[in-house]
């Protein structure tokens, strides 16, 4: 039987490169996306095209009121499409950026941030734990931003803070069940993040370079070959680590 991936968030960028190098290993994927559907269809195809299955789902992953109602849709794709009642990896990826300083961030930035950032991933985990196979794994995505500092990612950065305390209890409490939980930290990537400020921005997306050991900023497939290796047996060992995919930015 091919492995299962739940990958949130996986109709687009880091989250979208993830399922398809899930998929070239050979693991089938189940995609959630909050309000592009199209977008979403269309890693499905991209990833049928590969000889893998996959099947998307929405889900706004900073709604927890939600989050019962998507794990009875989740059991029925379980059983409709792969005739199994668990799947074996997530990877909690979805997210946004948003920027302020400190002196300016308002109250709803900061709640939204923490509300998919930090809280989703919380109790969408836990609303999942009785779906996740023994053995399994679960990778949730942060930052580099955690460990060194920009102006104007303050409560993103801390969201994601909180989130890879979080991997560490996940990797002590699911450990008895053989479930490894690691936290993948990217540095600055080129992706529509942020509205593409790296991606887009030459003069930033030069400074960034300046300051990575490796002389470049990163791609998605940087990020999205990385998650899917912790997702196979060569790293069944790995768990409660943070491994940064930054390329030595700000060493």
């Amino acid at each position: 039987m091919s492995t299962l991936t739940l990958i949130t968030g996986g109709s687009r960028g880091l989250g979208r490169n993830t399922a398809l190098h899930v998929a070239r290993a050979g693991g089938d994927v189940l995609l959630t996306y909050r309000g592009n559907a199209e977008q979403a269809h269309a890693v499905v195809a991209e990833i049928a095209a590969l000889g893998r299955t996959a099947v998307a789902l929405q889900l706004d992953t900073g709604a927890v009121s939600g989050f019962a109602d998507f794990s009875e849709r989740l059991r029925t794709a379980l059983r409709d499409t792969w005739r199994r009642e668990r799947f074996d990896h997530l990877v909690n990826n979805a997210g946004h950026g948003d920027t302020a300083s400190i002196a300016d961030t308002t109250e709803a930035q900061f709640d939204r941030l923490v509300d998919v950032h930090f809280k989703g991933v919380f109790f969408l985990t836990q609303a999942l734990l009785p779906l996740i196979e023994d053995g399994g794994r679960i990778v949730n995505v942060s930052t580099g931003l955690t460990r060194f500092a920009y102006p104007g990612y303050a409560a993103y950065a801390a969201a994601k803070g909180a989130v890879e305390v979080l991997t560490r209890y996940l990797a002590k409490e699911l450990g008895a069940r053989g479930i490894a939980v690691n936290t993948v930290a990217p540095g600055a990537i080129e992706t529509d993040f942020g509205g593409g400020v790296v991606r887009d921005n030459p003069e930033i997306n030069r400074q960034l370079a300046g300051i990575t050991a490796l002389g470049r900023v990163g791609v998605a497939d940087d990020i999205g070959a990385m998650v899917a290796s912790l997702l196979g047996d060569a790293n069944r060992w790995v768990t409660a680590q943070r491994i940064e995919v930054s390329g030595g930015q700000a060493i």
